[in-house]
């Protein structure tokens, strides 16, 4: 389908403007200000701040200036006015009187004022908002011109702070208020515009039409952020491919993987935008990218470390690095790369060693007659896997191979026999296998490697080849743009030459509404675009962003909260059916990432390191059908239930004793949400009540509805349900919702508490509670009995009093012996990994990724004797006390 189509459809399906707040007092108190800087601590001041603290990645706390107050008929109904001309996210700072309103984010002018022409020339206006501002000569003359462009019937400049009940009149003070909802603006119009333009070579094309498949880059993937095998198949791909599709469950490593794609993508010259659902989640990112070497990222939203961003390019760039720097710096990568090979492919044959080696017991009765019948076989100096690989070449080689061996019926075999006894016999006389140093070299080399490709990174993010004078002279502009306001930021954003800008400066993150707000409508200004939480973003909101990259990055989970649409089914028929336009365009069902995956293949993610076994165990099985790789089981928490159901009549209540329990144990970083807005306003209103600003910020409390917490995480999380047994069949279908119901459950790293009325539900609530009450052991099957040597050693160990857990199972990999102490245990591998070399370096790299500790305990280093090798252990765990096993970041 033609992109122009596509946009033209999706324009008459978007929402045409958007929907006009009149009344920011519904949110809470309006507090009037005296001075704009600062607040005392009043009753309704504490109030504010503990909101603030509440939903501090919310930002729900905004300052106003220029107020319009009273009522007037809108419509053909009398409409309450409370309405600020001028307003900014802010935050309450604590000082010992009072409180100091502190900048979190932009200035904007009311979206009443739809002339963006006219809202951006009122936003240059000098000192504007400033301290002092109100009393400035032209302030007042400048609320009546903006109280006046916002077609509201203004007929006076207000001497007091008193809202008349028959008119509209202009309150030239400050005041704080809080916002709850924000609504994106209309793309009808913009979308419109976008079918005009050449978009072929775009994602929006590539996703929407034929695309062929490009040509694969399959060079290893090298970066400074330890990847999963599926992490770094998403890293390769985004180097070519029109469309990368990813997926995983809540804590899979999705964010972690976007960086590393992101970093690779600028490191090989290209540019990338990064666009997601929320300020606090582009925030996160930026976050995420400052841990590692690479570009500044720009926020060009209404993001808070955008100041900072301000002052670096202020302050100016010194000479980058000159292309000589950079050769050297790819040479360092290739030795550290070489070197980590290196140190792979000694373990990997001594790891092969060990498997052939196995093999001799099975092949010790046929020997003689294998001997008498291939003799070549057996002769001392003769190159065994150079004769197996002239067999498998066929030809000559494999007639002259035979004729020199003896009979082609038992050859292979032979070869087989012969490799096992070789390499049983070079154990004996090595004395066996130990790993250990060579482990530890890997470690240092794989270490060094990223330190290596880290510099390199962040050299060349600033290499004179991208700093040249147009690049400095654009990122000059572009600090220009990020102090001003978000109308006038437009207007200086799109007069910037983008080709300069997005070299120097290659890494944009902000909202999917900043995109379209603020950014050029340039097609393909970005070699890649990453749509972040794509199931939860739109068709109509993710085209304009696809649009302006060459390739994009998908990401999304379709088994957590999706998008909603107000659209109706009457109006998409209509509409498609006019078109000739097929169903991808259904608008109400079909999000942005499942277009995305029906046009690519996705890589799905399945390594967990969020939450404990027990917290994500019924979100694996009853919406991930079993596929999630739980590298969170530790000897510690396996058995300890993390759930607590909690009946009770009264469940703000019970919520409020639940919090407390936690702060009295210690815990920082508690979540508490409902999927219910009334019920998280009264959780809200009743933790306000209870604890001051300063112990809120101290607990890291937080509170909202599960909308509000999508994409967030919480070391404990108490959830109420919001239910009574009376509520009528669509309430408790709202709270059931699979997709929300997923998102519910696993916000928690540690421990979730469910305060319910309900006594005995059914359905997908009734299964939970069942799954709580059963706790962790009942899903646990009883590891099967070890075998062979991991069986003598274990025996051994048991005599010695040494707690031993065999076939420990973590994820998709099994620990032969687990050792030691719960808290802090020792996993054992009795042997290669059956599948291979390759399958033992990747076990070994998850788990030590995940926290554990490892040794290779073979046989041959202790010539087959358990008795040697479980003293030696032994004493290990005795005077040995690894760290716990942790999970790592998402």
């Amino acid at each position: 389908m033609l992109p122009s189509r596509v946009l033209e459809v999706l324009a008459e399906l978007a929402p045409a403007n958007n929907d006009r707040e009149l009344d920011v007092s519904r949110g809470g108190p309006l507090v009037w200000l005296d001075d704009a800087e600062k607040v005392g601590r009043t009753k309704q001041a504490n109030r504010l701040a503990a909101i603030g603290a509440l939903h501090r990645e919310e930002r729900p706390l905004r300052r106003g200036w220029g107020f319009l107050v009273g009522r007037t008929e809108i419509d053909g109904k009398l409409r309450k006015i409370r309405v600020p001309l001028l307003s900014q996210p802010v935050r309450l700072e604590r000082g010992l009187l009072g409180y100091r309103v502190v900048p979190a984010g932009d200035i904007e002018i009311t979206p009443l004022i739809a002339d963006r022409t006219l809202a951006a020339a009122l936003e240059a206006a000098p000192g504007l908002a400033g301290p002092g501002w109100l009393e400035a000569t032209g302030s007042k003359a400048w609320l009546w011109s903006a109280a006046e462009a916002t077609g509201l019937p203004v007929d006076a400049h207000a001497t007091g702070r008193r809202a008349p009940d028959d008119r509209v009149v202009l309150v030239s003070e400050p005041a704080l208020f809080v916002v709850r909802d924000v609504f994106g603006a209309g793309l009808a119009d913009s979308l419109r515009s976008w079918a005009g333009r050449e978009l072929a070579g775009t994602a929006l094309a590539s996703i929407y039409d034929t695309c062929g498949e490009s040509e694969k880059d399959r060079t290893e993937v090298v970066s400074p952020l330890p990847l999963s095998e599926a992490q770094a198949e998403v890293v390769r791909r985004v180097r070519t491919a029109p469309i990368t599709v990813v997926s995983g469950a809540p804590g899979n490593g999705k964010s972690h993987t976007v960086v590393a794609a992101a970093l690779e993508v600028v490191h090989r010259g290209g540019s990338v935008l990064v666009a997601t659902q929320s300020p606090h989640a582009a925030e996160v990112l930026a976050g995420l990218l400052e841990r590692y070497p690479g570009p500044v990222p720009v926020l060009f939203g209404d993001a808070a470390r955008r100041e900072s961003l301000v002052a670096e390019l202020t302050a100016g760039f010194g000479d980058g690095a000159t292309e000589s720097e950079l050769r050297a710096d790819a040479d360092r990568v290739r030795r550290a790369l070489a070197r980590v090979r290196e140190m792979r492919s000694t373990l990997k044959a001594a790891l092969e060693i060990e498997l052939r080696a196995a093999e001799l017991p099975e092949w010790q009765p046929l020997l003689p007659g294998l001997t008498a019948d291939v003799p070549g076989a057996f002769r001392d100096g003769v190159d065994l896997e150079r004769a197996a690989a002239r067999l498998d070449r066929g030809g000559l080689a494999r007639w002259w191979t035979l004729r020199r061996m003896g009979s082609p019926e038992r050859v292979r075999d032979a070869l087989a026999a012969a490799t096992a006894q070789r390499a049983a016999a070079h154990l004996a006389a090595t004395g066996g296998t130990d790993l250990e140093p060579q482990w530890a070299a890997l470690h240092e080399a794989e270490n060094a490697l990223a330190q290596a490709i880290g510099d390199a990174m962040r050299r060349s993010a600033r290499s004179e080849r991208r700093w040249d004078r147009s690049a400095r002279r654009c990122a000059a502009e572009l600090a220009a743009a990020l102090r001003a306001g978000r109308n006038r930021r437009r207007e200086l954003l799109a007069t910037i030459e983008a080709g300069p800008l997005t070299r120097a400066l290659p890494l944009w993150i902000g909202t999917v509404a900043d995109v379209e707000d603020l950014l050029p409508a340039a097609p393909g200004m970005f070699d890649l675009v990453v749509l972040d939480e794509a199931s939860h973003v739109d068709q109509v909101r993710a085209a304009p962003v696809l649009a302006r990259a060459r390739r994009a990055l998908v990401v999304g989970d379709p088994r957590q909260l999706r998008f909603v649409s107000f659209v109706s089914d009457v109006d998409v028929v209509e509409v498609l059916a006019r078109h000739e336009a097929d169903e991808r365009l259904d608008v109400r069902r079909m999000s942005a990432y499942d277009v995305a995956a029906g046009a690519a293949p996705a890589t799905w993610l399945a390594e967990h390191h969020r939450s404990v076994p027990h917290l994500i165990g019924f979100s694996a099985r009853r919406f991930y059908g079993d596929k999630l790789d739980i590298l969170t089981r530790t000897p510690a928490g396996e058995n300890t239930g993390a759930i607590d159901v909690l009946h009770t009549p009264d469940e703000v209540e019970a919520v409020l004793a639940a919090v407390e329990k936690e702060a009295a144990s210690g815990t920082r970083g508690i979540g508490v949400i409902s999927p219910f807005r009334a019920q998280a306003d009264a959780l809200e209103a009743a933790l306000v009540e209870a604890y001051p600003v300063e112990r809120i910020e101290e607990l890291g409390l937080r509170v909202g509805t599960v909308h509000a917490f999508q994409g967030s995480e919480a070391e404990v999380v108490i959830v109420s349900l919001g239910l009574a047994p009376g509520d009528p069949p669509a309430r408790r279908r709202f709270a059931a919702d699979p997709n929300l119901f997923n998102v519910m459950v696993t916000r928690a790293r540690r421990k979730l508490v469910v305060a319910t009325a309900l006594t005995k539900p059914g359905g997908l609530i009734g299964e939970f509670f069942a799954y709580a009450q059963a706790g962790p052991t009942a899903r646990d099957p009883s590891p099967p009995a070890p075998a062979g040597w991991a069986a003598d050693l274990a025996t051994e160990l048991a005599r010695l009093d040494v707690p031993t857990r065999p076939a420990y199972g973590v994820g998709r990999w099994t620990i032969d012996l687990c050792l030691g102490p719960a808290e802090s245990p020792i996993g054992v591998l009795c042997g290669p990994h059956p599948d291979g070399p390759d399958a033992h370096l990747a076990r070994r790299r998850a788990l030590t990724l995940a926290g554990w500790q490892l040794r290779d305990v073979f046989a041959s280093r202790w010539h087959g004797d358990p008795r040697r090798a479980a003293l030696e252990l032994a004493g290990g765990v005795a005077t040995c006390s690894p760290p716990l096993p942790g999970d790592t970041a998402d």
